[in-house]
């Protein structure tokens, strides 16, 4: 946990108890020496956010990681089983050909008018 966490959870933990938190009172808290101008800082920038009142541990951020990737790994599965993901690939590539014979088009009536153009002047 850096500093400016400890900082930002002494904070909350003044807000929820009802008590504004100064500089004195977070710095009292403290559990190591913090150079004022950083304790000042991160006051002045803090908002209070009354559930981060304690420090997140490695393996709960591990947990929490785990569960997102195991979510979104299932979301994917049941999206490929159920042909989503294939109907959306086929409508985005039937859009980019469309969008590729309008440009072919265009670019064939421009050679076109300059094939006239070039005979024109001969």
């Amino acid at each position: 946990m850096t500093i400016i966490d400890e900082i930002l959870i002494c904070a909350n933990q003044l807000a929820n108890a009802g008590k504004k938190p100064t500089v004195a009172l977070v710095k009292a808290k403290l559990s190591q020496r913090t150079p004022l101008a950083t304790l000042i800082t991160t006051l002045k920038n803090w908002q209070h956010q009354p559930d981060f009142i304690a420090p997140v541990s490695v393996k709960e951020q591990q947990v929490s990681q785990d569960k997102s990737s195991n979510d979104n790994t299932a979301l994917l599965d049941s999206l490929v089983e159920n042909g989503a993901v294939k109907k959306i690939i086929q409508q985005s590539l039937a859009q980019e050909l469309t969008e590729i014979k309008n440009e072919l088009a265009e670019v064939k009536l421009l050679i076109k008018n300059l094939t006239e153009q070039v005979n024109q002047k001969k």
